[in-house]
């Protein structure tokens, strides 16, 4: 018997939308986040371990960079892009923890988990998150320790200290004293707002780590020259220096130019007229004063052997870049006409010279008035070493300019986690309701850190935790993971400093987060466009050629 009102189906979404919800999507979401982790897991601490990423168009990458790591896996999964968003974004802010802040974030949602299954309200479990972040970051900001010295040598020191800790997990371990005096140098040479883009890195192939070298000035690889321009003087003291975008060079006609003449004498008056435009531009040039010609377009064999004779140095197709730095250094700017050389768009330096390093030949300014700069230029087998050097310097330039502007200090090695865990503990013993259960598995999660240093390190994890709770129970605030003797110790003795911010904003985005992908309860997936693929044939269509009329049927 049919119902006498009966009701109407009510069509919402596309047919072939996809639709996941309720506890078992928020769980399908965790356990994303959880291979997300295990990829880059392994990679934390001195002893970490370096992953070999090829990407579609065959180029390999090696590093132990959570961002770059999580960033050439091109992760489809859209719960685990947030991992993806909150390792980029502490590379930018701060330049290091990357990994660590992928760890805490899944390992917050890997210990709220239970409580999901048990049927705890995810809206509990992100009020609780929040209210444990905010004890550790008060925690972190009571336990950091100044270390603004009014001592410069004590302060190049600190800071020594802070970079050495940044890269020794990293690929130039071996050579962190090395590299410390170089990227604590080129920030001291920086101004007051210590812009990053004023420190160039440029990778010069052959030679070992210890060639690499600090240049107190711009430098850039020099680019391809005309015959002529061995003639040039490859040194200069106090020279001017002009900054172009003009082609210096005869080009040859265009395609679809015609010019029509009657004999010899108007051809010969064309060529002419090329030439008095060529010469007019370098007569202007020479009579502004400038020793130093640089120009982003090409710079023509004419003009090299002309400037050669009148002892001026040029060169062409400057990159954009090396372009930008010399202008913000050197000063002047760059002129798209040679009509109106006066002074005052003219740069200078106090000293200009060409040197040959590696199989290249550079050209360095030094002694720039307008803007402190400086260029790190890395020595090294492959190519891939070389850009890991790169990663790994820019890490330790963050965490250097950080510390210098925000002084506060903790010490690493999992020192800060273990006593950070401690406290949530303590604290959650006096919280009422659900909120002491979740605090208290936001306090395991914290131990994740020094955890992994010891697995990846080849240590015993549980004996060493055990070492560690007993000694953070006794006020050893700052004893964590010792690398060196398989064994703990006092890491703010040891050295093994990080500024505050590092993981005041490890802590804060990996919570956020967690509470961003425990609030999903639904996905919804639109089915996939039609038109991706070409149109199907229809019958009526098929065996029409171009121009042909459709055959009438039955013929």
């Amino acid at each position: 018997m049919m119902p006498e009102n009966p009701q109407p189906q009510i069509i919402l979404l596309k047919d072939g939308t996809d639709t996941s919800q309720g506890k078992p999507q928020l769980i399908s979401n965790i356990n994303a986040c959880q291979l997300i982790a295990d990829a880059v897991q392994t990679t934390l601490g001195p002893r970490g371990m370096d992953k070999l990423i090829v990407d579609s168009t065959g180029r390999t990458t090696i590093s132990n960079d959570g961002a770059t790591i999580m960033k050439r896996l091109e992760i489809v999964h859209p719960a685990a892009k947030i991992l993806v968003d909150i390792a980029q974004s502490q590379d930018a802010e701060v330049g290091d923890g990357t990994t660590t802040v992928v760890l805490l974030a899944t390992e917050f949602m890997k210990q709220v988990k239970l409580f999901v299954e048990d049927g705890v309200h995810p809206r509990i479990i992100i009020k609780s998150l929040r209210r444990g972040a905010e004890l550790a970051l008060r925690k972190i900001q009571d336990m950091a320790v100044h270390v603004k010295s009014e001592d410069a040598s004590e302060q190049r020191k600190l800071l020594e200290k802070c970079a050495m800790t940044a890269m020794s997990s990293k690929l130039i371990s071996s050579q962190k004293d090395f590299f410390a005096k170089i990227v604590v140098d080129a920030v001291t040479m920086l101004d007051d707002l210590l812009p990053l883009d004023m420190i160039g890195m440029k990778k010069v192939a052959g030679g070992g780590l210890q060639d690499s070298r600090l240049v107190a000035g711009v430098a850039f690889k020099k680019t391809f020259s005309y015959a002529g321009f061995e003639m040039q003087p490859k040194r200069y003291q106090n020279p001017k220096i002009v900054l172009l975008n003009v082609e210096l060079e005869l080009k040859a006609e265009k395609e679809n130019a015609e010019v029509r003449i009657d004999n010899v004498k108007e051809y010969q008056a064309v060529v002419d007229a090329e030439w008095k435009i060529l010469y007019d531009k370098l007569e202007k040039i020479v009579e502004s004063g400038a020793k130093v010609v640089l120009s982003k377009l090409p710079i023509g064999d004419v003009a090299t052997q002309y400037f050669a004779d009148r002892d001026i140095f040029c060169a062409g197709r400057v990159q954009e870049e090396d372009m930008k730095r010399t202008l913000k250094a050197c000063g002047g700017s760059i002129q798209t006409s040679v009509q109106d050389l006066k002074d005052d768009v003219l740069g200078n330096c106090k000293l200009f010279v060409e040197e040959q390093i590696g199989g290249d030949r550079y050209n360095i300014f030094t002694g720039c008035p307008k803007a402190k700069t400086c260029t790190i230029i890395i020595r090294g087998g492959a190519q891939q070493f070389m850009e890991e050097t790169e990663r790994s310097l820019h890490d330790a330039i963050m965490i250097v300019r950080r510390a210098m502007k925000n002084d506060s200090v903790v010490a690493g090695g999992g020192a800060i986690e273990m006593e950070l865990s401690r406290y949530l503990r303590e604290c959650s013993r006096t919280i009422y309701g659900k909120e002491q259960l979740i605090i208290g598995a936001m306090a395991m999660a914290l131990e994740i850190i020094p955890r992994q240093l010891c697995d990846n390190a080849g240590f015993d994890a549980t004996n060493i935790l055990n070492k560690l709770r007993q000694k953070h129970a006794e006020g050893g605030i700052w004893y964590g993971v010792d690398i060196n003797r398989e064994d703990i110790t006092d890491n703010f003795e040891a050295c093994v400093w990080e500024p505050a911010i590092i993981k005041n904003n490890a802590i804060t985005a990996a919570v956020e987060a967690a509470c961003l992908i425990l609030s999903v309860d639904e996905t919804i997936k639109g089915p996939k466009s039609s038109s991706d693929g070409p149109p199907p044939i229809s019958r009526d269509m098929a065996g029409r050629g171009r121009g042909r009329p459709a055959r009438p049927r039955g013929m």
